[in-house]
């Protein structure tokens, strides 16, 4: 029996939970059940190695942040058979994030909304859950640490909070994500604004350049920008992103449009909308970035990706690498496998 069928027939009892009781449930699962080897019965991706940003990835399929935000369950996480791990957004200091209940499924349009608001232990926390990994330990493959900046940090403080992370986090990340693009932290998509995303970056460059040669090793940074953003604003963030030499980018978080789900159960609940619903939205921005940036710098492609054929159009559309979330939650983990398989040459 496939893994997707066995999805299918354990998905019904998963959903009788609420949505952020089963997020707390089936992840110290996945931790018990790789730690006694149980999911290396599953089917994992034959190797694909791509090239991007300086790094190997093993194979394109990738896990987007925000599943794990304490990097808590990295072991579980990759015995999935991901080519790479993203955890976080991780903040400064503590923060218990948005009052619950704060988790929406709409399995209609296969959606989720959220508006968790960053809730993570801090990065002292993140940053110990990271070394304690056998996945960091054993460098057993790709890891990417995505930060971002505490709810109670004026905006025009930000940059002090991702500086601190970046910090923090730097010796331990294959690469590291500037999340900019939530929509559940009060005034955090004004970084994408041209004069304030020239002034983060620069300052991040100049922290790279720096801690690249502290550490002795350059780890890329992307920026994760959000679907919400028009041709001008696209063209922007792409001229910032070459001008500052980033590394990469990461199109796109969840969406504020709730056009598709507003007529439906818990379609008017505050938070950004991941799933079916931003699937196009973020195909037209990877496709704008493309044509903007040329071969000058690789795209994730992430949002809506449900199907191999949907990693495919991306792919397509100028991203170098995937990466899944609100698919896991409707389809299961034989989604890596069906994604990386219809990656191949």
């Amino acid at each position: 029996m496939s893994q997707k069928l066995l999805y299918a027939l354990g998905r019904p009892l998963l959903f009788t939970l609420k949505p952020e009781t089963a997020h707390n449930v089936t992840l110290p699962l996945l931790r018990s059940a790789a730690a006694l080897g149980l999911t290396g019965l599953l089917s994992k991706p034959a190797p694909d190695p791509r090239i991007v940003m300086g790094i190997t990835f093993p194979n394109p399929v990738g896990l987007a942040a925000g599943l794990d935000k304490d990097g808590a369950y990295i072991d579980g996480l990759s015995s999935l058979g991901f080519g790479f791990i993203e955890v976080g957004t991780v903040t400064p200091k503590p923060q218990p994030g948005n009052p619950k209940p704060r988790i929406f499924r709409i399995p209609a349009k296969r959606a989720v909304i959220n508006r968790m608001g960053f809730n993570n232990g801090g990065v002292d926390a993140f940053v110990a859950n990271v070394q304690a990994s056998k996945f960091y330990q054993d460098k057993q493959g790709v890891l990417g640490l995505n930060i971002g900046k505490n709810a109670s940090t004026p905006i025009d403080n930000a940059v002090d909070d991702y500086l601190h992370c970046l910090d923090k986090v730097y010796p331990y990340a294959s690469y590291v994500t500037v999340n900019i693009s939530s929509p559940n932290t009060a005034n955090l998509r004004q970084l994408q604004g041209a004069s304030e995303l020239d002034a983060l970056l620069a300052r991040l460059k100049d922290a790279q350049l720096r801690l690249a040669d502290q550490h002795k090793r350059y780890v890329p940074l992307a920026l994760k920008i959000a679907p919400d953003v028009d041709g001008d604003q696209i063209k922007d963030i792409a001229g910032a992103l070459l001008r500052h030499k980033i590394d990469g980018v990461i199109a796109t978080n969840t969406t504020l449009s709730h056009r598709e789900v507003e007529r439906m159960r818990h379609g008017q609940e505050t938070g950004g909308v991941s799933g079916d619903p931003v699937f196009d939205l973020s195909n037209i921005v990877i496709r704008a970035l493309r044509q903007e940036l040329g071969d000058a710098l690789p795209i994730i492609g992430v949002g809506g990706i449900m199907r191999g054929a949907d990693a495919k159009e991306k792919i397509h559309l100028g991203a170098s690498l995937v990466q899944l979330y609100t698919g896991l939650i409707y389809q299961g983990p034989g989604l890596i496998r069906e994604c990386a398989q219809a990656l191949r040459p």
